[in-house]
């Protein structure tokens, strides 16, 4: 029987305090049209406004998305925080990153973790548009420390 997580409410404030939440559209690091805490997609369109309760429902969409991903991909048993942890990730590099990253076939097959070892599957997606990017590293690294939060 597998359990489907889900994002509770301090992975939802941790990914809300990392992506941010504007509720206009803005470019993102990347250059792409985002709103909200991280949305983005056809339906975000230049100079759109929303308000907090459309931002939240957006986020909602896109973490049953996320959540979906991590529960499809993670073969092992996961505690709350590191379920949070790989949401996060997974929010912030999309699917097929989560999926075909060394982190998940490390987290799937490492029964007992090294925190070590684990930041540096963490930190190797630090890039944007190829080239390493100090605030993305640093956001790796508080994913890696919730992952190993008790």
């Amino acid at each position: 029987m597998s359990v489907h997580r889900k994002t509770d409410a301090a992975g939802r404030a941790f990914i809300t305090k990392e992506e941010g939440e504007v509720l206009q559209t803005y470019r993102c690091a990347a250059g792409v049209a985002t709103i909200g805490v991280g949305h983005t997609g056809p339906d975000v369109l230049a100079r759109m406004r929303i308000t907090r309760e459309q931002s939240q429902m957006l986020l909602s969409q896109d973490l049953a998305r996320f959540e979906a991903a991590v529960n499809r991909v993670v073969t092992v048993p996961l505690t709350q925080n590191q379920f949070n942890a790989l949401v996060s990730f997974a929010f912030n590099l999309g699917e097929a990153a989560l999926a075909k990253s060394s982190l998940v076939r490390y987290v799937n097959t490492t029964a007992v973790r090294d925190q070590a070892t684990l930041q540096n599957y963490f930190r190797i997606w630090r890039n944007v548009n190829g080239k390493p990017n100090a605030a993305i590293e640093a956001r790796r690294l508080r994913e890696a420390a919730l992952f190993s939060k008790p």
